[in-house]
């Protein structure tokens, strides 16, 4: 059998001498891997790297095996940022988050849109505080998102300043006053569409962060991707 998708590269893994294992998220077949025949030589070097997109065909004999790629290469949408550290960073942590979670063969149209998104804002300036309300989205895609449309104590929308730690409900600022040292911060950038000062990024990272270890990570006895704190630690260090 076999099927024909396009997909970002997610990671990758040496098979032998000269073959890889390749993890991608495609469009209408999810999170996929496949092994790619001397995935680790010249021509492929360059091409099967985190976050590339790549027009691909899989072919095995039977569904349930790992099966083959053979791929053409259609943006260097990972690549291209090579002299950037932190975008380059963000390409790697996004990946990783991706492969860690997302379900294997379940189609999630969403989380492969979302994740085209990301990688297309990594040429706007505001591309950090993207990647922030991108790991928001990946939470609710899990069935983890947040509520942070109003107080979770007086019910209103005005002055949302925390995070609950143990609900993810927002609450407000005069409500959360008395347990702030107990509470996590709410950035005020995520609910507009301006970009975050540093010290909202690392508030929003460490929100974000916090619920994809407690809820995403944690409950399977997993731990966050490195990829992640490599991020937090050049974008906000």
């Amino acid at each position: 059998m076999d099927w024909r998708d396009t997909g970002f590269v997610l990671t990758t893994r040496r098979h032998g001498e000269s073959a890889l294992i390749v993890e991608l998220l495609t469009e209408m077949h999810g999170r996929h891997a496949g092994l790619v025949r001397g995935g680790v030589g010249r021509r492929a070097r360059g091409a099967i790297q985190p976050g590339n997109r790549v027009q691909l065909e899989w072919k095995a004999r039977l569904s349930e095996q790992l099966g083959t790629f053979t791929w053409e290469l259609i943006a260097p949408d990972g690549t291209r940022w090579l002299g950037d550290p932190k975008r380059l960073a963000a390409v790697v942590s996004a990946c990783a988050l991706v492969d860690a979670t997302i379900p294997e063969r379940e189609s999630h149209p969403a989380a492969y849109g979302a994740l085209a998104g990301l990688l297309g804002a990594l040429a706007v300036e505001d591309w950090a505080s993207r990647y922030v309300r991108w790991e928001l989205g990946l939470l609710t895609e899990l069935g983890y998102g947040l509520d942070l449309s109003s107080c979770a104590a007086t019910g209103t929308n005005d002055d949302l300043a925390f995070v609950s730690p143990r609900t993810g409900r927002a609450v407000s600022l005069s409500a959360g006053e008395p347990y702030r040292d107990r509470l996590l911060a709410l950035p005020s950038f995520l609910g507009t569409g301006r970009a975050g000062e540093p010290d909202e990024l690392r508030a929003g990272l460490a929100l974000t962060g916090h619920f994809l270890e407690r809820w995403v990570f944690a409950t399977v006895g997993k731990r966050v991707p490195p990829a992640r704190a490599r991020l937090v630690a050049v974008l906000v260090p």
